[in-house]
């Protein structure tokens, strides 16, 4: 076969160590899809040779029931603290959380009668049995070939495949676990043995769309893994069961084994799938690849760690799901560690409290946090329901692990899946610790481009996160176009947000949409994107974006940062963005306010269009040249852009409202207000927004009318000048 010049060059670039990895698998894929080899499953004999000399039986069956005992017995097991403990966490759900128990319950049922919620779908179907290849909203299904042969990027394929994965990722059998330890009830194992019999069947090895990506086969296991733990003593899992699924649960470690995504995709795909090794290894000493398995795994994940997470202690995709994901990673890492006498390097818990730092600054005065960059709205393990953009569940848990007073105070009370992850112990470590306000109101995140900026802690305080850094790594398939992008938050209400993600391959033109400029709070000129968008998880071309200054002085905090992602146009555009947050000042009457000055250089004629996205079910309303928001609960906030007098040459269009899209969660959707200020004109521009939430008794027209006066006697000049100067040093944290 000859090769493209396009394949040579990528040969080329590639190392030795990349080309031996890369050809030893593509020889894996050739055997599995031979004849012979296509859907075998492990026989008994077979499986018992997988086992140390010490741990076999004359048969497999003898020698399952041995490992089942182990898993019954709390001396025998290799596996988290929690699983000890079974009595006390039953007690204390019923006694500290019996809203939460009552949701584990409920959502166990619907899996009972054949309903599933997942990512931003509810109560979705996939038929009687369940058929474990089919994509429920477009009805399509995937066909019973070798895995490698399926195209995963194609909807017309089998839909949305994250879909399909979400189920297969079998979540809701830890679900059915913790209902039967809350209920002792044995429809709930009967229930287990049902499904994963039920999928067996279905996904012979190798075949399928189920068997396409080494993380959903890891993620799978790792469920696996806490079901068969929490349902170990019920009469349910006979020793029969427990050696098909064991035996799937070998070939399963072997696939992911061989299968890393060392360069397919090294980022959370390849540290999922060595957190499932690790869990492999861990819980299953039997087998003989047991320690290859964990070695294996605690090396990638050491390795790593400094390579996905800057520094700074941002998670290297630029988005923080994955962040999040990230960072669950390495909490069971290090919790399982602990539960086995595991020796980590010192490297691996700093750290991970780095990556906990940033949820803690990241997380908004509601307690909710910012979906940036791509949301593909999945968890390592489901403990407990929580909204998609709830991560404080994390941050209770690290909180715990390390005695950290600022994470509780943001994490506030206590979390289910703290329970179920630490056991009573961790659990009382977090009830122990005294929530202590968090130092500072500013920071940032210089490596990983997030800066930010409150005026307190507190549930009505104000909140700024700003972008502007890297726009990911490698092909940046999870970055959105959002360079100088910010959101707001103020008086106990998100009010301009980041709309999120919604979709991958389901739909290209709402996948481009969603990532694009104009559905980020900056500034999109001529109609196109700072960024060029490609494929779906990869760019044409990318801004580049430089933090010059962040400062806090005077009861005011500013940032100034600027990017490059127009100066690719015929006559180039450079932006510079300054966002300045001002604290309430009760001497002068002033409220807390936000103020963004944005300048444009160029030496042309352009159409410039500030967007602002405001959190749905917000209404919006504009006059021309004021925004006023109403939130649901009646909170007001103004939004007000005008242009310098000094500008020749501009002008400056009424502010309208459009209605835009907001996704809360994969696959969901829905409409939310959008306030759009166009401005055009010839050679360079520069025009301020003042953002402000009203509160009671403020004069916001006396208050605007003195802060137009401002810039009208240069007041606006005199800012630049002071941010420009901060370039020369005396930078916080750049």
């Amino acid at each position: 076969m000859l090769l493209t010049i396009a394949q040579l060059k990528k040969l080329r670039n590639r190392s030795l160590r990349e080309l031996r990895i890369r050809s030893t698998q593509e020889a894996a894929k050739a055997k599995e899809r031979l004849p012979f080899m296509r859907g075998r499953e492990m026989s008994d004999r077979a499986w018992n040779r997988e086992l140390r000399s010490e741990s076999q039986s004359s048969t497999a069956l003898a020698s399952t029931s041995s490992i089942l005992g182990r898993l019954r017995d709390p001396k025998g097991r290799k596996f988290l603290p929690s699983i000890d403990h079974k009595t006390e966490i039953v007690q204390l759900m019923d006694a500290r959380f019996p809203s939460e128990r009552l949701a584990i319950l409920a959502r166990a049922d619907r899996v009972c009668s054949g309903r599933f919620d997942l990512l931003g779908f509810s109560d979705l179907a996939f038929g009687d049995p369940i058929n474990w290849s089919l994509e429920p909203i477009s009805g399509k299904r995937t066909e019973m070939v070798h895995w490698s042969e399926i195209d995963l990027l194609d909807p017309e394929v089998g839909g949305d495949k994250k879909l399909i994965w979400e189920l297969n990722r079998h979540q809701f059998l830890v679900t059915l676990g913790q209902a039967y330890w809350l209920t002792g009830n044995r429809r709930y194992g009967a229930e287990f043995t049902r499904l994963v019999t039920s999928w067996m069947d279905a996904n012979p090895p190798k075949l399928g769309i189920n068997w396409a990506s080494s993380l959903e086969v890891g993620l799978r296991a790792i469920s696996w893994l806490w079901a068969l733990h929490l349902l170990a003593d019920s009469d349910q899992v006979t020793d029969h069961l427990a050696l098909r699924l064991l035996k799937s649960l070998t070939t399963h470690g072997r696939h992911i084994e061989t299968f890393l995504s060392h360069y397919h995709s090294p980022n959370t795909h390849l540290t999922g799938e060595a957190l499932a090794l690790f869990y492999l290894g861990t819980a299953l000493p039997e087998l003989k690849g047991a320690d290859r398995w964990q070695k294996l795994g605690l090396r990638i994940l050491v390795e790593q760690l400094p390579l996905q997470v800057r520094p700074d202690g941002v998670y290297f995709e630029q988005a923080s799901c994955y962040h999040r994901y990230t960072t669950d990673f390495y909490m069971h890492l290090v919790l399982l560690a602990k539960a086995t006498g595991t020796s980590l390097p010192d490297s691996v818990p700093e750290r991970l409290q780095l990556l906990l730092d940033h949820l803690m600054w990241i997380t908004r005065p509601d307690g909710s946090s910012p979906l940036y960059g791509d949301d593909d709205g999945g968890r390592l393990v489901l403990f407990g329901e929580r909204n998609g953009n709830d991560f404080r569940d994390t941050l209770a848990t690290g909180a715990a692990v390390f005695g950290r007073t600022d994470w509780k105070c943001v994490a506030g009370d206590a979390a289910v899946e703290t329970l179920w992850l630490l056991g009573p112990k961790g659990f009382a470590s977090y009830e122990n610790l005294n929530a202590e306000t968090p130092r500072g109101c500013t920071r940032a995140f210089s490596a990983g481009g997030y800066f930010v900026m409150r005026d307190g802690w507190e549930g009505k305080s104000s909140y700024v996160l700003i972008k502007c850094g890297p726009h990911g790594v490698l092909n940046c398939g999870h970055g959105h176009a959002d360079a100088l992008s910010f959101e707001f938050a103020g008086g106990g209400v998100n009010w301009i947000i980041d709309p999120g993600t919604y979709t991958y391959t389901a739909d290209q033109t709402a996948r481009d949409e969603f990532r694009s400029s104009r559905a980020h709070n900056t500034v999109t000129i001529d109609g196109v994107s700072q960024s060029v968008p490609g494929t779906t998880f990869a760019w044409e071309r990318i801004a580049t974006s430089t933090a010059n200054a962040f400062k806090m002085s005077d009861g005011q905090m500013c940032f100034v940062g600027s990017h490059d992602g127009y100066e690719r146009l015929p006559d180039p555009v450079r932006h510079e963005r300054c966002v300045t947050l001002h604290e309430a000042s009760p001497v002068a009457g002033d409220p807390a306010y936000l103020r963004l000055s944005d300048r444009l250089f160029a030496r042309g004629h352009h159409r410039y269009e500030l967007c602002f996205h405001f959190t749905p079910k917000c209404s919006a309303t504009s006059d021309g040249r004021r925004v006023r928001i109403i939130s649901p609960a009646g909170d007001e906030l103004i939004v007000m852009t005008c242009i310098r007098g000094s500008l020749t040459g501009a002008v400056c269009l009424p502010a309208r409202i459009e209605s835009g899209w907001v996704s809360a969660g994969y696959g969901q959707r829905e409409r939310g207000a959008v306030a759009v200020v166009a401005l055009e004109g010839l050679g360079a521009q520069e025009f301020t927004t003042f953002i402000v939430p009203v509160s009671q008794g403020c004069d916001v027209d006396g208050f605007l009318s003195r802060r137009l006066k401002g810039i009208g006697m240069g007041m606006e000049r005199e800012v630049t000048v002071t941010c420009t100067r901060e370039r020369e040093g005396c930078l916080i944290g750049l």
